[in-house]
């Protein structure tokens, strides 16, 4: 006995996902294979107040509350009667049946027959897996996949209703036909009604039912205007040309500039998947832009790969190239200000892990020099820990390799001098072993010891200004050794729970030397806060070493309160006690004693959550640098807050202070509607980033949104925009976005 849903289930979903199936061969697709009928011989259970069968005309009848089960089947009913000669089955009375799929069909009568691949139904109402409804007169199916609908009506809205009862909006059709086969529902005379008003009628329309995940067709089209390019349609279009390939055109039509032809390619092989995103434009009227764009032909293209070796080996790429800076910014393709190309090898397997990397790197800012950017080719980390102890502790052994090249013996950053050609080995073995004692303490010795081996070209002579160092070969060795002590306290008070946890760490190392000799190129910047305080290096990279005899000491306080929440504390300081310090002016430890970091977070309630953490000299207490963060969420309220000011660093790759603030939030109007708002604003600069504030519409099966944004970030012709914009949501079928420039 098959299951009525598989007979009369029409499925509604949006249009084409653009996952790629997880078949690797162009077989055709399945016909539903969890829909199926059935196979011969399997049993059929029946529960029933009341159950007769006539011998003679091979006649069941079941009544009362009957409840049938035919595999993955589930049929209620208040009466069912079968044929067994035609194989007739006939549900009456507050039918509900639940197929393998999760479909749910409710309807007044249905009949099926010839083991349940042809029959009908009256007045039938279908919960489909979507949480959308399809409603119809009657449904007859045929040949096994094909449905025919008369007078139908398909929405996704259960308590988005009009004060009538209707839901706010529905699709009607005189007639709809569902091929299984082939995933599609067909409507004929098909009208679109909102809010109870139709909108507009189309002769047909199709879409995928819920099992049909990609499918042929077009997709919601965009609509925007601007005063370089006119007003713009895009109109996607997705071409399923196989379960494991498809390709989705997207080509722009501008009024000023023509059309701009832009298509994706995405393929999944037997050991995994790429894309290939181009797009191209011949600009009618180039002068009209700004440069770099003053050009006819603009192009860009994208192709991202990611393949399986074996279980432990992966490799793959992330590739672009284009004619100009600001093409992917202009046209809304891409919104990035520096592209890093890479192709990379990676292995993992039990404690091992090897990566294998050649980076390609191109500034899009005005203010870039590509000439100073590098080709890194190749970039290589290797890390293992031994499986086996050694003095009671965990031995790991590092090393890392990277070749630089560039044009230009300068770098970005102003305070930083590089050469041409690069060339870093490092090796590294670790030792570190936790103890816990009697008492409670935590107490974790290390050691280690680095070696790196340099070659360089073309690095600027601090002895000689404007001299360089050509075809040196460096070599350092940085032996560590130290340990970390913690000693937590617990008590249990009217609060919550208290947690103190005072926390020592004594780093020794030698002196960093030969930094002169060598260009930094992976540890130019440095934020010393809280998070890096205990760290044995406080360097991002390891171009520079951190050097010295140092204590790095602080306190932790948790309380985790009763109700949930908690209050978390840590405030800290660096004491450098002998050696040569390798931190200049401005990082916070360059001296004796290093700038006292500190964090609070508070959350006494879950709407309610406070951040801040700051660094601040030690002996006059000025803030270096300070973050702060509110969020909050009540009732029909909900905002956020972040609040950041840096100190200029110059060493270190900020050469300016900053200071800007920004927020977002949210308040309910009722009834679904809410207005929203966010700005971003530099207050170092005194002027705006980006801002937006806008009117809002939620409910189960509808949104619908209409803003106004600025966004004050202009790089020649991808100048800051103001536009209003409006973004139309039906769920399961679509959406689509306006938007006109100002």
């Amino acid at each position: 006995m098959a299951a009525v849903a598989l007979l009369l289930g029409a499925s509604v979903l949006p249009l084409p996902e653009e996952g790629l199936a997880e078949t690797h061969r162009a077989e055709p697709r399945p016909v539903r294979p969890q829909l199926k009928t059935p196979p011969r011989g399997t049993r059929v259970n029946v529960e029933a107040n009341r159950l007769t069968f006539d011998s003679r005309r091979k006649f069941a009848t079941a009544t009362g509350q009957v409840y049938i089960t035919y595999g993955d089947y589930v049929l209620v009913a208040r009466k069912v009667t079968y044929d067994l000669r035609r194989d007739i089955l006939r549900a009456d009375g507050e039918v509900r049946l639940r197929e393998p799929g999760g479909n749910i069909l409710e309807a007044d009568i249905a009949q099926l027959q010839n083991r349940f691949r042809d029959g009908f139904a009256e007045h039938l109402r279908l919960l489909l897996t979507n949480d959308a409804t399809l409603t119809a007169d009657y449904a007859k199916r045929t040949d096994g996949t094909i449905t025919v609908y008369d007078r139908v009506a398909y929405t996704r809205c259960k308590d988005c209703v009009l004060s009538s009862g209707e839901p706010l909006w529905q699709l009607k059709s005189v007639q709809a036909t569902h091929d299984e086969d082939e995933g599609v529902i067909y409507h004929r005379d098909a009208t679109f009604e909102f809010a109870g008003i139709p909108m507009f009628w189309l002769p047909k329309l199709s879409h995928p039912d819920p099992t049909n995940k990609r499918h042929s067709g077009f997709l919601i089209p965009q609509f925007f205007y601007s005063s370089e390019l006119g007003a713009g349609l895009e109109i996607p279009y997705f071409w399923d040309l196989a379960p494991n390939y498809d390709i989705t055109f997207r080509p722009l039509i501008t009024s000023k500039q023509g059309p701009l032809l832009r298509a994706e390619w995405r393929h999944r092989l037997a050991t995994g998947t790429y894309n290939i995103d181009a797009a191209g434009i011949y600009q009618l009227n180039p002068s009209k832009i700004t440069a770099p764009g003053d050009r006819d032909f603009r192009g860009y293209v994208r192709s991202q790969g990611d393949f399986r070796v074996n279980e432990s080996w992966t490799w793959g790429w992330d590739a672009t190239a284009v004619t100009d800076d600001t093409i992917g910014r202009r046209y809304k393709i891409d919104g990035r200000t520096e592209i890093a190309s890479v192709a990379h090898l990676t292995g993992i397997h039990g404690r091992n892990y090897f990566t294998a990397r050649a980076y390609h790197f191109q500034g899009l800012l005005f203010t870039d020099d590509d000439s100073t950017f590098p080709v890194m080719a190749p970039y290589i980390r290797h890390n293992y820990v031994f499986d086996r102890p050694v003095l009671g502790g965990e031995v790991g052994f590092n090393s890392s390799i990277y070749s630089i090249h560039r044009h230009t013996a300068s770098s970005p950053f102003t305070t930083v001098n590089n050469g041409t050609d690069q060339t870093r080995v490092s090796t590294e073995l670790t030792w570190r072993r936790q103890l816990i004692n009697g008492m409670g303490q935590i107490i974790t010795p290390f050691a280690g010891v680095r070696n790196d081996l340099y070659i360089t070209d073309n690095v600027p002579d601090p002895t000689a200004p404007g001299g360089f160092r050509n075809d040196e070969v460096s070599n350092r060795v940085l032996p560590t050794v130290g340990v970390d002590m913690r000693w937590p306290f617990i008590r249990s008070g009217g609060l919550g729970q208290h947690i103190v946890t005072p926390v020592v760490q004594v780093v020794a190392s030698t002196n960093e030397r030969k930094s002169d000799r060598i260009g930094n190129e992976d540890a130019v910047t440095l934020n010393f806060d809280h998070t890096s305080l205990f760290l044995q290096d406080r360097f991002t990279g390891l171009d520079r070493v951190e050097g010295g005899t140092r204590v790095n000491a602080g306190i932790l306080y948790n309380i985790l309160l009763n109700n949930g929440g908690f209050i978390k504390f840590s405030l800290g300081e660096s004491f450098h006690l002998a050696g040569r310090n390798s931190f200049g002016r401005g990082s916070g430890l360059d001296g004796d004693q290093s700038d006292i970091v500190g964090a609070v977070a508070l959350q006494p309630f879950d709407n309610l959550r406070m951040t801040y953490q700051a660094r601040l000299s030690e002996d006059d207490f000025h803030v270096h640098t300070h973050e702060a963060g509110l969020s909050f969420d009540y009732g029909r309220l909900s905002t956020a807050m972040n609040y950041v000011k840096l100190d200029a660093e110059p060493a270190f790759g900020r050469p300016g202070d900053q200071e800007q603030l920004w927020f977002q939030g949210a308040f309910g109007l009722g009834g679904g509607w809410s207005l929203f708002g966010g700005i971003r604003y530099d207050l170092e600069l005194d002027q705006r980033i980006r801002n937006h504030v806008g009117l809002r519409f939620e409910c189960d099966c509808f949104n619908f949104e209409l803003y106004y944004k600025e966004d004050f970030t202009d790089d020649r012709d991808a100048e800051g925009d103001r536009a209003i914009m409006m973004s139309i949501e039906l769920k399961t079928l679509g959406s689509t976005r306006f938007g006109s420039g100002i």
